[in-house]
């Protein structure tokens, strides 16, 4: 239901610009506040929790798996409420929980303790909270779509520039844990406020069309929303592949967040220096970010998908070679161009092959497959930093997966029978 201050925000765009416009900043803020839930903001905090709490880091690895494997299993019941409430309704739900599971965290005595935290961090924010902003950003936009989840992504590279130099400040004024205080305390601040006074579920909730699209005439009869449900879904190649893809994908970006600063500093970097290479990450993501956009409104989709695979795995490649300032500048180029493929491909794959009408429940499933991916990645990494020194050997080996997937795609990904794909992607 949309309320008399949302109407009134709506109306004072009219004739101005396409109210979508405003959704996709709302998401990008949505993308930028998950930011306690994420592997860059964790890597962070790796050192000191250990210290503090005498917990090896295959331990916190193992801790973070199986709470975030945990968390997973719930995403599909997020992606149902999505559909039955509306994205707005559930993002504000999640958004006062992950503020109160960042002080939860905060208070952590154990692994248990930090295992608990950890998955609520994920659910509510690496998970649900991407989720409903994607889910979002997709019911105001088709033939844009790739744009649109490219700019909403910008959210996730400003979370990266100023998460992790934040947190170390905070750790450094005020501690570990009440630096994860102050961090919930700046999600609600800014996320709660721009939920209430502007954010729509859908266009037809105002009276408009996706895309900014000229509203229909009275009287006349809105053309169906085209779409699988998720039982026609599941019964898809391409749901499969797409799922496999995401696994791949979540798995090893997840590796590279969550253990950038002690694989650098491991490889004679200072801890520092590694944080300090992912405002330089987000800056990449930034700068590539329209343009692969445009690549997933332009190009065959598979082929697009492909290319974001290939330069995964040369980033897995990169930081094994990030000895020195230069190649670990390199590297974090290669990695910020990873994150903006990652971050399209989140919003802009799963309404492109199954449409829109049950978009939460298909992205739920979706969703959770790539944060188990998320949940095992860090795990043979961890292992193999504290019994071998280095997980660069593992590292190189976790590099074939993303280029057996973009053959995959390539070979066999098409567009769902009754899915119209758009001109020219197919």
């Amino acid at each position: 239901m949309v309320s008399a201050v949302q109407q009134r925000m709506v109306s004072a765009t009219s004739g101005r610009f396409f109210y979508g416009w405003v959704i996709v900043g709302v998401c990008a803020l949505g993308l930028f506040t998950s930011g306690p839930g994420q592997s860059h903001t964790f890597s962070v905090f790796i050192e000191p929790i250990s210290n503090d709490l005498g917990i090896s880091k295959a331990s916190i690895a193992s801790a973070y798996a199986f709470a975030t494997l945990f968390a997973a299993l719930l995403l599909p019941y997020i992606g149902r409420v999505v559909d039955s409430k509306g994205p707005r309704w559930m993002l504000s739900l999640l958004v006062v929980l992950l503020g109160a599971a960042c002080a939860f965290f905060g208070a952590a005595a154990g692994v248990l303790w930090l295992a608990i935290g950890f998955a609520m961090l994920r659910l509510f924010g690496q998970g649900s909270l991407m989720l409903g902003c994607a889910n979002m950003v997709s019911q105001w936009f088709s033939a844009r779509r790739g744009f649109a989840a490219g700019l909403m992504a910008l959210g996730f590279g400003a979370s990266m520039a100023i998460h992790p130099p934040l947190s170390n400040f905070l750790i450094d004024a005020v501690g570990w844990r009440m630096a994860w205080v102050c961090l919930g305390l700046l999600t609600w601040a800014l996320m709660l406020p721009c939920l209430y006074f502007l954010a729509v579920n859908t266009p037809e909730e105002v009276g408009l069309r996706p895309d900014g699209e000229a509203p229909l005439e009275a009287g006349v009869e809105p053309q169906a929303v085209v779409g699988l449900n998720r039982e026609q879904a599941l019964q898809e190649r391409a749901f499969y592949i797409l799922a496999a893809v995401w696994f791949v994908v979540g798995g090893l970006v997840t590796v590279l967040h969550f253990f950038q600063v002690t694989i650098l500093s491991g490889q004679g970097l200072s801890t520092e220096l590694a944080a300090s290479l992912f405002p330089v990450s987000a800056l990449t993501l930034v700068i590539f970010m329209p343009l692969v956009g445009r690549l997933f409104d332009w190009i065959k989709t598979r082929y697009v998908i492909a290319l974001a695979l290939f330069v995964n795995a040369l980033a897995l490649i990169a930081i094994t070679f990030a000895t020195s300032y230069p190649m670990a500048l390199l590297y974090a180029i290669v990695f910020g161009i990873t994150n903006a493929f990652m971050l399209t491909m989140f919003g802009y794959l799963w309404p492109r092959y199954f449409g829109r009408p049950h978009l939460g429940s298909i992205q739920g499933i979706g969703q959770m497959i790539g944060v188990v991916g998320a949940s095992l990645g860090p795990v043979p990494v961890g292992w193999a930093i504290d019994r071998l020194g280095s997980g660069s050997s593992v590292l190189q080996l976790l590099a074939i997966l993303p280029l057996i997937m973009a053959v995959i795609c390539v070979l066999f990904l098409r567009t769902p029978a009754g899915i119209e794909a758009p001109d020219g992607l197919e």
